[in-house]
Formats: C-alpha cells, sequence, structure tokens
C-alpha cells in the first residue's frame, strides 16, 4: 500500500497496535468509524486526500475482522479517480468490500471499461485485477469482448495479457456463454504457442476450464499441449525467475497435464509417443531429496504425471514402473510423501494391470497400519481393502483382526466392517469365515454392527455341514469369562438351533448348554432376553423327552417374565410357556429355521451404498466383474427384498393355534410360494406389532431427495432428514449424497448474519450438465446465493457462498431446489437448509443477579409459557446439557437448587430483534424422564414461542397427536426448587 505521507493513518494504526486487549481496539474502532462516518456525511468538505486516507482507514478495519457497512459509495467513486493512488485505494477497497452482487458496482461498469480500453497500462491492470477478483455476470456480459481483445493483442505487455487471461477465467466461470467456442479454438492454439511463460501458465488456466466444459472443441490445440510439456521437460528457453528449485515452471506442468486428462485419449501416434516420453522423463528424474519445497513442486508434478499415466491407460511396462515408484515412497520417513504414496496405489488398483505388482509391497503397506499418523492408517487400511483378492485374502483378513485390538477407536467400525467383507467376499472355505466373524465380535464388540452377525447365521442356516463347527465354536467362546453382548446373542441363536449337534461332546449337554447361557442373562439387555428366552425354548424342545429338573427351571424363568413391564419379552414368556407344554408336539412347532432365500449381501451392499465414490471400491468392483471368485456372496438379479416387521397378531393365551404357535415361536412363515422378506432382523431381535409409520410433516417430506414422488432413478444414500437434523446442531458436514453428486455445508454464524458455503461435488469421471440451484427462502430470512455453474467437470468440487439474513424469530425453512443431469437422467432434489433459529443464538452467561431480574419482569404470557412436554426422549440431565450446548444454549448451574432441574440461556439475534436474552427452565421427574415441564421466557412474544416448539422437537422423539389443551401439573410431589418455582 502507498500510505507515505497519510500521518492519519499511520497514527491510527500506531494506536490500534498499542492496544492493551481486545475491548480498548474495539473502542478505538468504534471511534474512529463514527468518525469517518461523519465525515462523510458531510462529502463537500473532503479532500481527494482526505478521501482517499479515510477509505484506507475502512480497509484496514475491515482486515481486522471488523463490520464495514457504510462507505462503500465513496469508495467506489474513487476508482474514476484522474490520478494513480485515489484511483488505486478504490480499485483495491472495491475488491475486498463489496461481492460481486453489489449494487454499487453497477455504477463503476463504465468507468472500469474506459480503464480496461484506455491506453495507461497501469490502470488496465488495476480494472483487471478487479474484474478478476469480483466480476460478476453483468462484467461478463459488458467486459467479455474487451478482455478478449487484450488477451490477443500482439501490441500489449506481457503484465497486461497474463491479467487479462485470468479476468477472463473470471467472467468465462460466472457466464460461459462470452467465449464462443468456435472461434476460440484457432486462438488458444495460438496462445498455446506463447513464448513468455507467465502469459502461457495464466492461458493454460483458461484453457483448462474451456476444456472441462467442452473438450471436443480443442483437439487441434492438444499437440500444443504436448509441445508445451516437451519443452518444459527438456528446460528450453525456460527463464531464471519461472524455475522453481530446479524445477521449470512446476505449476505449468501440472495445469497443462490435469488439461489433458480432460481429453478422452490421444490418438496420433506421434503425439502420444512424445507425451510418454515426457511421462517417462518425469517418471525417472523424480525422488525425494532433503529440501521439503523442491519435494513438493517435484511430487506435485509426479502425482499429475501418475494421474495422467492411468487416464491414458498407458503400457504395462510404465504401470509398472509408477507402482515400483509409489513402493518407494511408501517406505521413507516423511509422513507427507507416505500418505501420498499410499493414496496414489489405492488409485492405481483401478487398473486391472498392475494388481500382482501392487501385491508385491504388501509387507510396506501392512507396517504402515502401524503408524502414528492416523490418515496414513486410514489410507493403509483403504489400500489393503482394495487390493485383496481371493489369493491374498487369508493374510490380509488376519492382519486386519490383529490390528484391530490395537487400533484406533475412531477407525475399528471401518475396521470391522471392512473385514468382514472380505472374509465374506474372499473366503477359501466356511469355516475360516465363521472363525473371522466371531474374532471380530470377540474383539471389537462394540463396533460389530448387527448386519454382520446377521450375515454369518444365514450362511450357517443355508450350510447343513457348517452348523456343527458353528455351534462348537459359539460354545467355546462363552466359556470366557467376560464376552461382549453381541457374542451372547449370536452363540445363543447358534447353540439355541443346532447344540443338539453337540450332544456327543461333553459338557455339551441340554442342561449344560442351558447353565452356561442362563449365566450371562443377568448382564444382558432386553433385546438379548428375548434372545435367550427363544434359545430356553429350544433347549427344551431338543431335549425331548425333557429332564425334569431342566424343565422345571426354564418353566421357572418363563414364568418370572410373564409379568414383565416390558411387553415383547412378556408375549414371548407367555407363549413359549405355552407352547412347552405340549410335549412331543414341540418337535414339530419348534423346528428347524428354514433356508434364508439366496439374497444380496447386505454387507456389500451398504458398503457400496456409503463408499460408491472411493477410487478402492471401483477397483473392487472392476475386478470381481473380470475374475471368478470361490467367495461366499450369493447374488440375486432381482431387487433384494427390504427389512420389516413380522407381523405378530393378537393371542389368546388360553387357546394358542398350531399355526400361530409356529409363526411365533420361529419368527417365520414357513410358506414358499411368494417372495421371502428379509425377516433376520425380526428373528434375532425382539418381535415388534406391526404399529403405523409416524406421520410425516410437510418439511421432512420436503428434504426427502429425490422427491419419491417423481420416481427418480437416482436415489440418495443415508437418510437426508436425519443428515438436515445433524447440521442443525452442528456447523459443517454432508446435507445430501448420491452415487453422482456429494453436497456439503460449511457455515459460519455471527450475530444475526451468517455464511453458508455449500460444496457441490462430482463423484463421478463424467461432467454435470444443466446443473441449476436456487434457494427458496422463507419470510423471515434473506439469502443470496451466488451463481452455480452449469458444468461441474468429473471429480471436481464447486463452492457456493450463501449470505444469510436473519429477519426475525421463525422456525420455517429455506430450500434448496438443486437438480443435474447425468447422461439422460434428470436428477432433482429438494433439501432444507440448516439455517434454522439456533443459528442465529449466541450463548453468554448469565449471573444470578442478571437472570432473576429479567424473569422477575417477565410475568406470563405471552412473554413466558409453559408446557408439560410428554413423550420425551429418555436422557439424563448430563445428556440433556449436551443437547442444549448443541443448539446454542449455554446451561448455568447453580440457579435452581433442585438437582432435577435444568436452566439455561442464550441470545437471539435477528435484524428486527437485535439482541434478545431468552431464559428457558426445565423441570423434570427422575421417576418418569419422559415427560417434564418447560417454561420459556423472553422479551419478544414470537421469539418466545418459537424457541419453546423448537426446543420441544429435539426433546421428543416422536410428534404427538394434538391434545385438548390443558392446565400444567406439577410434575413431582415436592420441589425442593422452591426459589425458581414462586417465580412462575
Amino acid at each position: 500500500m502507498a500510505l507515505s505521507g497519510m500521518r492519519g493513518l499511520s497514527v491510527f494504526i500506531s494506536e490500534i497496535r498499542n492496544c492493551q486487549n481486545k475491548e480498548q481496539e474495539r473502542l478505538r474502532v468504534d471511534k474512529e468509524l463514527g468518525n469517518i462516518r461523519t465525515r462523510f456525511k458531510n462529502e463537500k468538505g473532503l479532500t481527494p486526500y482526505d478521501k482517499k486516507k479515510y477509505v484506507w482507514k475502512m480497509l484496514y478495519i475491515f482486515m481486522l475482522g471488523y463490520d464495514v457497512d457504510f462507505g462503500h459509495m465513496e469508495a467506489v467513486s474513487l476508482i474514476s479517480a484522474p490520478k494513480y493512488p485515489e484511483k488505486q485505494v478504490g480499485y483495491l477497497v472495491t475488491s475486498c468490500l463489496l461481492n460481486e452482487n453489489h449494487d454499487f458496482l453497477r455504477l463503476a461498469i463504465n468507468t472500469v471499461r474506459n480503464d480496461i480500453i484506455g491506453r495507461n497500462e497501469t490502470f488496465q491492470c488495476l480494472a483487471l485485477t478487479m474484474v478478476g477478483n469480483i466480476g460478476g455476470r453483468e462484467f461478463a456480459e459488458s467486459l467479455a469482448p474487451d478482455v478478449q481483445k487484450l488477451l490477443v493483442s500482439s501490441s500489449c505487455r506481457p503484465l497486461v495479457r497474463k491479467k487479462a487471461a485470468l479476468c477472463l477465467l473470471r467472467l468465462f466461470r460466472k457466464n460461459p456463454d462470452v467465449v464462443n467456442v468456435d472461434g476460440w479454438s484457432d486462438r488458444m492454439t495460438q496462445l498455446l504457442d506463447e513464448k513468455n511463460l507467465g502469459v502461457l501458465t495464466s492461458s493454460m488456466s483458461l484453457f483448462v476450464a474451456l476444456v472441462s466444459n467442452n473438450h471436443e472443441a480443442y483437439w487441434s490445440c492438444l499437440p500444443k499441449c504436448v509441445k508445451v510439456l516437451e519443452r518444459l521437460a527438456r528446460n528450453q528457453d525456460i527463464p531464471q525467475e519461472y524455475t522453481y528449485y530446479g524445477i521449470p515452471s512446476p505449476w505449468l506442468q501440472v495445469k497443462t497435464m490435469r488439461a489433458l486428462q480432460y481429453f478422452p485419449t490421444v490418438e496420433d501416434p506421434n503425439t502420444r509417443r512424445a507425451l510418454f516420453e515426457v511421462l517417462q522423463r518425469i517418471l525417472m528424474g523424480t525422488d525425494v531429496v532433503k529440501n521439503v519445497n523442491k519435494n513438493n513442486a517435484s511430487h506435485a508434478v509426479l502425482f499429475e504425471a501418475l494421474a495422467l499415466v492411468m487416464h491414458l491407460d498407458a503400457e504395462k511396462e510404465m504401470m509398472s514402473q509408477c507402482v515400483a515408484l509409489l513402493g518407494k515412497f511408501i517406505a521413507v520417513r516423511e509422513p507427507n510423501i507416505r500418505y501420498l504414496g499410499l493414496e496414489n496405489m489405492t488409485r492405481m488398483l483401478m487398473v486391472t494391470d498392475v494388481q500382482d505388482i501392487i501385491k508385491r509391497h504388501q509387507a510396506q503397506i501392512i507396517t504402515s497400519l502401524k503408524d502414528p499418523d492416523i490418515s496414513i492408517r486410514r489410507r493403509a487400511l483403504d489400500l489393503l481393502y482394495g487390493m485383496c483378492d481371493v489369493s491374498n485374502a487369508k493374510d490380509i483378513v488376519e492382519e486386519l483382526l490383529q490390528y484391530l485390538g490395537t487400533a484406533d477407536f475412531t477407525m475399528r467400525e471401518e475396521l470391522a466392517l471392512k473385514a468382514a467383507i472380505l472374509a465374506e467376499k474372499f473366503a477359501p472355505d466356511l469355516s475360516w469365515y465363521v472363525d473371522v466373524i466371531l474374532q471380530l465380535i470377540d474383539k471389537a464388540g462394540d463396533f460389530v454392527s448387527d448386519d454382520i452377525w446377521f450375515r454369518v447365521v444365514q450362511f450357517v442356516t443355508n450350510n447343513e455341514d457348517l452348523q456343527p463347527y458353528a455351534a462348537l465354536k459359539a460354545r467355546e467362546y462363552l466359556d470366557k469369562p467376560a464376552i461382549h453382548e453381541t457374542m451372547v446373542k449370536v452363540s445363543a441363536y447358534l447353540l439355541g438351533e443346532y447344540s443338539h449337534l453337540l450332544a456327543r461332546r461333553p459338557g455339551c449337554s441340554p442342561k449344560d448348554i442351558f447353565v452356561i447361557i442362563h449365566e450371562k442373562l443377568p448382564t444382558v439387555s432386553t433385546p438379548t432376553i428375548s434372545i435367550l428366552l427363544s434359545t430356553y425354548a429350544k433347549i427344551l424342545m431338543h431335549s425331548q423327552p425333557p429332564d425334569p429338573e431342566l424343565q422345571n427351571q426354564i418353566w421357572a424363568i418363563f414364568s418370572k417374565y410373564e409379568t414383565c413391564i416390558d411387553t415383547e419379552i412378556q408375549q414371548r414368556a407367555v407363549e413359549y410357556f405355552a407352547l412347552s407344554r405340549k410335549g412331543e408336539a414341540l418337535m414339530d412347532i419348534l423346528a428347524e429355521m428354514p433356508k434364508f432365500p439366496e439374497r444380496e449381501s447386505s454387507l456389500i451392499k451398504k458398503a457400496e451404498d456409503t463408499e460408491a465414490d472411493t477410487a478402492e471400491l471401483s477397483a473392487i468392483k472392476s475386478r470381481t466383474q473380470l475374475q471368478a471368485s470361490n467367495a461366499l456372496v450369493v447374488t440375486s438379479e432381482r431387487e433384494p427384498p427390504q427389512l420389516g416387521m413380522v407381523k405378530i397378531p393378537s393371542v389368546d393365551h388360553n387357546s394358542v393355534s398350531v399355526d400361530q404357535e409356529l409363526t411365533q415361536a420361529n419368527g417365520i412363515s414357513h410358506e414358499v410360494d411368494h417372495p421371502q422378506p428379509d425377516i433376520l432382523g425380526d428373528l434375532l431381535s425382539p418381535l415388534a406389532i406391526e404399529a403405523p409409520p409416524p406421520p410425516v410433516s410437510e418439511d421432512d417430506a420436503l428434504a426427502l431427495a429425490p422427491v419419491e414422488e417423481q420416481d427418480n432413478i437416482v436415489k440418495p444414500i443415508g437418510d437426508t432428514a436425519e443428515r438436515f437434523h445433524a447440521l442443525c446442531l452442528k456447523d459443517s458436514g454432508v446435507l445430501y449424497e448420491d452415487p453422482y453428486v456429494q453436497i456439503g455445508i460449511k457455515a459460519d454464524w455471527r450475530g444475526h448474519q451468517g455464511r453458508l458455503v455449500i460444496f457441490l461435488g462430482n463423484k463421478t469421471t463424467s461432467s454435470l450438465t444443466s446443473v441449476q440451484a436456487v434457494v427458496l427462502p422463507p419470510s423471515h430470512l434473506k439469502l443470496e446465493l451466488s451463481s452455480v455453474p452449469e458444468v461441474i467437470p468429473p471429480r471436481a468440487q464447486v463452492q457456493c457462498p450463501v449470505e444469510v439474513v436473519n429477519l426475525g424469530p421463525s422456525r420455517d425453512v429455506a430450500v434448496l431446489d438443486f437438480s443435474y443431469m447425468f447422461g439422460t437422467s434428470l436428477v432433482e432434489s429438494k433439501l432444507r437448509l440448516p439455517a434454522v433459529i439456533n443459528k442465529f443464538f449466541q450463548p453468554i452467561p448469565v449471573s444470578t443477579e442478571e437472570f432473576f431480574p429479567q424473569w422477575r419482569s417477565l410475568a406470563g404470557p405471552p412473554l413466558k409459557l409453559q408446557e408439560v412436554v410428554r413423550g420425551v426422549r429418555a436422557m439424563s440431565l448430563g445428556e440433556m446439557s449436551h443437547l442444549f450446548s448443541s443448539l446454542r444454549l449455554i446451561v448455568c448451574p447453580g440457579l435452581d437448587p433442585n438437582p432435577s432441574n435444568l436452566v439455561a440461556t442464550t441470545t437471539f439475534y435477528s435484524e428486527s430483534t437485535r439482541a434478545m436474552l431468552c431464559l428457558v427452565r426445565i423441570e423434570t421427574d427422575p421417576a418418569d424422564r419422559t415427560q417434564l415441564r418447560m417454561t420459556v421466557a423472553s422479551q419478544d412474544p414470537t421469539l418466545t414461542f418459537e424457541l419453546k416448539e423448537y426446543i420441544k422437537e429435539h426433546l421428543v422423539s416422536i410428534p404427538t397427536a394434538p391434545s385438548m389443551p390443558q392446565q400444567p401439573q406439577p410434575i413431582a410431589s415436592s420441589d425442593p426448587g422452591a426459589l425458581l418455582a414462586g417465580l412462575l
């Protein structure tokens, strides 16, 4: 900045730096802003020098992080000043303070155009820089032809031309129509012949954007790109200032190779030969050195070259060379290089000819599982998962099982799922598969999903030769003094079905099996008790004629649970007690489970749904199509059955028909004429009476994407509504995902304003076209979405900022109407945006002296509202405090002497209410956590009501039906919290 001669500015900066704390700095800044505002109101007395000085101060204050919401007109007006100092500060401050949609920018378009077409190169550079930073669609339509002329003009200096190239790149991104495809193919060919590396680098950035949008029009430029690479690789005519640590312009090399990846192939044999010679030179000339900066530059070039080699499907010899080079990288000490080596070797798995070469580095990859850096451990796990096949599955799975005992908790769930999938896909025999799953459950039971042990039960049920072995292994695990509850479930189920096959073995009589299982009963949860009751009934069935002592013990258990408060356990106990009195008929009633219908593996389907965008999964998919495997996966061409609950009819416990007994005891219908639902989840978990689904609100229906009524072919991955609710409690995460697109959110909230950045990611190797995104705001929000590109290139991500201003309290939600074309398919999604009421809260602690006067002043409705809330999710006070913290309310301990109560406060910000204190009191009943009394107070009746309803939505798990209004009743008979109770 040219600040010489501005004493007032220098003094102001010095005073700011001498402030002792943030509060002093804020007071000084507020004073200066007030002074500037006053001087701008009396603009007639301002000299150009004064205006320039004050605008510089505004920029400095903005750079300190303070809002500068005035003086924009003065900054824009300086652009038209005739002298350089004023014009410079005008362009600079305008670029920093305004965005492309600001109304004041329209006033400067003509002035900017005059500077661009003028002959003053300094003014041209200032104008091009500003447009390149904040130019929008209006600038694109007005200035694009003039910028194009500067770029291709032979009379302009390189400094102006390279700024013109970057400026045109910005305008093209805002409006692709400004670049005529037919005319620009020849122009780009000329620009790629440019000798000046600065102009060539900027032109290559423009070229990457052009070919990502339409590569067909630029085939003639492909040989030129190869010549650029040849020139750089041979270091021909490369000025010293463009050589970085001995590497000729690494940025230009990376951009050129990235542009080549948008062309599907290189058809001309001479061009292809020249290109591979360059790539060979890059591969041979890259090594790890001690200088970090040189490593960074050379590796950027190398890994882009590797991506290009894979894209062009090079000869096997070059592929082998790439793998060998990556093998060196994963063995070095530098963690960043190891990470890149593992990541790129995972990408190489998509090339089917190099699988055997990658296997040579298996030992080193396994060593990376023990690396101190968790990101390296994750990449090693992904690589092992992707490179696994029939030949090495046993070694890899055993290594994963060994690593499971020491792995981070954050990795164990993923590790267990991948080990289970690999064991299922590539198991050499069934008994080994059972061993693997039981070891998984034993070592990481908390991280093993139900799908994993459901799947092993399916295989055991469908393979008679496996049943004795599985039952024996389950019996061995039960001998351990402490086992995970999931192991109790699977062992109890297997022994209930097949323990009779072990009757001749010592310690495996029905009584022995019952005793060892019954020892686990006091330690298990309610759902597992249901499985154990079924096991006891099966043991009785297998021990016909029964041992009287064993029968009396089991009957005593059934009798005990006939009065259980849990209806599921009670129903099982009553029915099994009635069924077990039928003597030998029990053998037919509780016969073995029938074989499960052949179906697609739920584990592999789950992995495909959640990881469809990863390179390692693509590699597994491609290889499983090419090689025959003796994997255990049984696939079906029809649509896999959906999980559903078994409907249990009402039962007269005094008169139970044989058909009903059979259905209820086994949890499955033996009819085989109709497609079987996947009832494994019902059989192994508590039976439930089928209930109507909860009502879906209009907002919930709106959040589902794509909208089911439109019968879109593309379905979302995961529950979109759950993703939205999770983002209501945090500021970043995934909002929506399908096989082609991932939409992420990152937000920053300050007072009544916020900034959302929507990340639109293309997960595929093809462009997404006709991309449209429109935000439909509710009445209480003002939203400005930046323009969205119509095309998202392959494997690319675009960012779309959304400026948010809260005008008042409301629970209404903004909706993102998003659509795109993939091939010939139109995918449409309507997604709720997490710009909800609690985002405009700021948790500020409130002392007792501040709280009670506010609480007393808000005497009653509508400023203070109270409601008894029923159907609350059962949670402890600690869990409720954590929920309130996620909602941006701060819990104030000690304000209520009743330890069962909770008091929280927050400050709400909006343009209409400004800062407003909100007070919340929750009174709970320790004997019944499903109900509570909530009191909410604020100085705005609308805010009070909206906050009360919003908190209630997060406390209640299922919306209750509307009921008649009733008077609030005390929850507990005695309330030690009399201090607050008297103020209600």
